[in-house]
């Protein structure tokens, strides 16, 4: 276990393994990955109007995040982790852009909901163009599954 694992619990084999597989960027963009996936669905909560916007984004990210652990421990590190992030983050995409469209979030959750949304869109454009190349045959696994215990 490395220091990166140490720092995340949840999927620390899968760390270990974007760590040591992966780009570069990728355990930075991790980071930024947890400010706007998660840091700011639990600010969203601060003020009435956001509240909503603010659970389905903690719900979505935690269904996300057990379903990449899941799919990293039956397959290992390949394409298909990202499909969780499509299943869960495409609606709250949705959902948070018409809210914010809609103009009703006071000012400080507009701005925080903009960021989780720009985020969660940057990730699902990776994702999403990931399991593409997962169905379309690029199966190998770049670290295998972690062992069971």
């Amino acid at each position: 276990m490395n220091v990166i694992s140490k720092q995340w619990g949840l999927t620390m084999e899968l760390m270990d393994a974007m760590a040591a597989f992966g780009p570069g960027w990728l355990i930075p963009w991790m980071y930024v990955l947890m400010a706007g996936g998660f840091i700011a669905p639990l600010l969203l909560l601060i003020w009435r109007d956001s509240r909503l916007l603010g659970v389905l984004g903690i719900i979505a990210g935690v269904l996300s995040a057990v379903g990449v652990d899941y799919l990293h421990r039956q397959f290992g590190y390949v394409k298909l982790l990202g499909l969780p992030h499509i299943l869960f983050w495409t609606p709250l995409a949705i959902l948070l852009y018409r809210r914010l469209r809609s103009g009703i979030l006071p000012v400080w959750p507009q701005r925080i909901a903009a960021v989780m949304l720009a985020v969660i869109v940057i990730s699902l454009v990776f994702d999403y163009a990931d399991v593409a190349r997962y169905i379309l045959g690029e199966r190998v696994a770049l670290a295998p599954p972690p062992p069971q215990a």
